[in-house]
């Protein structure tokens, strides 16, 4: 199993309905968003094109995220997924550092006092590095990532690559769809299609 997402960019009309839900969802604190999109243009008057590009956490095979992490908070389970074991994330940033794709965070919003540890209180993130985890609470339980189920113009497609039933597979097998920064060699699990 492989999770992967692919984002249609010809579908994506900027409404960042997904960044809203991704907020909401993941109770991410004040300047924090684990998705965002971003705007591009493109041409001359009048012939410009406007695209909207969703940038979150793109789960890469090779992740420079993990590679520099010295307390090997950040890793990688069975199922593709860049994750964050929280209790052992230090807040050294090195990690959002490393990212090409910045989507990486570190959770300052509501620093502890002196002497009480960084999780205390009950908000595992606090004094940490967080990025988008695929839902991966939502997965657990058979849902979808909630950035792909809130989309309104289905602009996302999220599964298993290795499942060659499923619609990512045969996105990725018939469109050929590109990816962020290919010349680093990161091996992103995030596709785009209609990027041209």
């Amino acid at each position: 199993m492989k999770y992967v997402m692919v984002i249609d960019l010809s579908q994506c009309v900027g409404c960042d309905t997904c960044t809203v839900g991704c907020k909401l969802d993941n109770q991410t604190g004040t300047g924090i968003q684990w998705g965002r999109v971003i705007e591009e243009e493109s041409g001359r008057f009048p012939e410009v094109k406007k695209l909207y590009i969703p940038i979150l956490c793109m789960h890469c095979e090779e992740s420079e995220c993990l590679k520099v992490c010295p307390t090997q908070a950040t890793y990688r389970d069975p199922r593709g997924l860049v994750l964050i074991d929280y209790d052992k994330c230090m807040g050294c940033k090195y990690c959002m550092l490393a990212c090409p794709y910045m989507a990486r965070h570190f959770n300052q919003a509501r620093k502890p006092p002196p002497g009480v540890p960084a999780n205390a209180g009950g908000d595992s993130r606090l004094g940490v590095v967080e990025k988008c985890d695929f839902c991966e609470d939502r997965l657990a339980v058979g849902d979808l990532p909630r950035c792909v189920e809130v989309c309104p113009y289905d602009a996302r497609i999220f599964g298993d690559r290795d499942d060659p039933g499923s619609r990512v597979a045969k996105l990725l097998a018939e469109e050929k769809p590109e990816v962020l920064k290919p010349e680093g060699a990161y091996h992103p699990s995030v596709y785009y299609l209609g990027a041209k």
